[in-house]
């Protein structure tokens, strides 16, 4: 099963990974985005400042991985003064550890969590065409790597797993255009 949150609606569907489609209205996962993060940070006795807010925001301005000095370029062109980098990773951590983002190691770089509500290890696939990223909750992979680690005695397992391919809208168009093995 893939699971696929945005606006108000879950889309579930075992047929396709679920990467959003490029033109949906994209303003709805921003607004949901912070209404959790809202609601997390209270039930936590976190503070989510305007700049953490904005930060998140900026990272939820696409479904593309963004790095934090993407994050910072943008604070920097719509402020006077200068966010230093330390502030924005700052942030990040912040959103991080409330499980509001997660981290792309492979491109150094960060989206937003589609499931912040409930504790879970990521399975994020990243179209290498269109640069998309969604996120799927493969109960049977969380339980192979906490199986694995425990058999070598680790303990306190936090992983997100990147899987790298092509979405179904890229492999689509290379199949209209005739490059299906491109």
């Amino acid at each position: 099963m893939v699971v696929f949150r945005c606006g108000s609606k879950d889309v579930v569907t075992s047929m396709k990974p679920t990467i959003p489609d490029p033109n949906h209205d994209h303003r709805q996962c921003v607004d949901q985005a912070i209404a959790v993060a809202n609601r997390i940070c209270r039930q936590n006795k976190t503070r989510f400042t305007k700049l953490r807010r904005r930060v998140l925001e900026l990272i939820w301005t696409s479904h593309e991985p963004v790095g934090a000095y993407g994050v910072l370029a943008l604070m920097n062109a719509e402020t006077e003064g200068n966010v230093a980098p330390m502030t924005v990773y700052r942030a990040i951590d912040f959103l991080i550890e409330n499980r509001l983002v997660h981290r792309i190691a492979s491109r150094n770089a960060y989206v937003g969590c589609s499931h912040p509500d409930s504790p879970h290890a990521g399975q994020l696939i990243i179209c290498n065409d269109c640069g998309r990223v969604g996120e799927i909750l493969e109960d049977t992979i969380t339980k192979a790597v906490a199986a694995g680690a425990e058999r070598v005695g680790f303990d306190g397992v936090s992983s997100v797993i990147e899987i790298q391919g092509r979405c179904h809208d890229c492999r689509e168009l290379s199949d209209i255009h005739g490059n299906a093995g491109a």
